[in-house]
């Protein structure tokens, strides 16, 4: 075989972008042209999922394989509870992991992946509904399955029309179309999204709450509104937040006195040493309630410009308080 000569550099360089901009336009034109073909059938996948007590198992081989693998983890993540069962492995035993309760989603391009076929009587039996994801109707999967999902492309964007590309991008966003409708029947929050990923910014954001980060106890400046100046001075010094809370005696909120109202006392040239705390606090502070979302706290202070809030408990007295320094340590904001 002879080899064929390189391209120079730039005749390189021009193939490579033509290529990929076709690649993309082939898999944009595989996934639009699905739209048209979303019918009953999906409707009645969604109503049979909803349906089920069990799990949604996902089976597939080589890259669909790998798409059902994605799509498993989308679902699980999105409220419906799934899992990936390698076909070849269910061969071998891990086809106990299905049950009569669960709906078994098998992936194929073709239909007539070997490893799913030899499954095929054991589901049957077995009861668990079958939902086949093709691109043929007349495909072994297809005819055994009791939905079919119709994932067929015109053409994959490979060059020779062989390697799995856009067939794998349409089924992919197939299984997303999925997860939405299961997602948006079943009422999913941003908060049910949290719970499944804590560990990531937006758990941290819609997990965490006020009473988790903020300062409580003798950590918290407070003086009663008849305290001298002095007290007052020495409580914000202590304390460290630049700030203190003036209170009453069942610790309800009567104002508060900060670093700014000082400069400003200062500034004026008077005489701070006979006032005391009611006489120089400014009251009607912002606070928030200890079990509401620390990123609540964080659009408090942001929207009007102050670094620290005051947190009450239900009756409204003082338990606590959060600054914008205790927020970036919880990775909040």
């Amino acid at each position: 075989m002879t080899a064929q000569a390189p391209r120079t550099t730039e005749s390189a360089a021009q193939r490579a972008i033509a290529l990929a901009q076709e690649t993309l336009d082939i898999e944009a034109a595989a996934v639009s042209g699905l739209k048209a073909r979303v019918g009953a059938a999906f409707a009645a996948t969604v109503e049979r999922v909803l349906s089920i007590s069990g799990r949604v198992v996902v089976m597939g081989m080589g890259k669909s394989g790998h798409v059902g693998r994605k799509i498993a983890a989308t679902l699980a993540s999105t409220g419906t509870p799934a899992m990936f069962v390698h076909p070849g492995e269910a061969s071998h035993g891990d086809l106990g992991m299905v049950t009569a309760n669960d709906l078994v989603l098998l992936i194929s391009n073709s239909g007539e992946s070997q490893e799913i076929g030899v499954l095929l009587p054991v589901l049957k039996r077995l009861g668990a509904p079958l939902v086949a994801m093709t691109a043929n109707p007349q495909s072994s999967m297809a005819q055994h399955a009791d939905l079919w999902l119709d994932s067929a492309v015109d053409k994959e964007a490979c060059p020779l029309n062989l390697a799995p590309t856009a067939s794998t991008t349409a089924q992919m966003a197939l299984g997303d179309a999925l997860a939405v409708a299961l997602l948006d029947a079943r009422g999913f929050r941003a908060e049910d999204f949290a719970r499944s990923h804590p560990g990531g910014a937006l758990g941290r954001k819609l997990l965490t709450h006020v009473s988790d980060v903020m300062r409580s106890g003798d950590a918290v400046p407070r003086v009663l509104g008849s305290a001298s100046f002095s007290e007052l001075m020495r409580e914000m010094s202590a304390k460290g937040l630049g700030a203190t809370a003036v209170v009453d005696a069942e610790d309800r909120i009567l104002g508060i006195f900060t670093d700014g109202d000082l400069r400003r006392l200062v500034e004026k040239g008077q005489d701070l040493r006979n006032f005391v705390a009611s006489d120089v606090m400014h009251s009607g502070p912002k606070t928030i309630g200890q079990h509401a979302l620390a990123v609540d706290a964080a659009d408090m202070m942001e929207s009007h410009r102050i670094t620290s809030v005051l947190v009450v408990d239900a009756q409204q007295r003082l338990c606590g308080a959060v600054t914008s320094n205790d927020l970036m340590r919880a990775k909040v904001i």
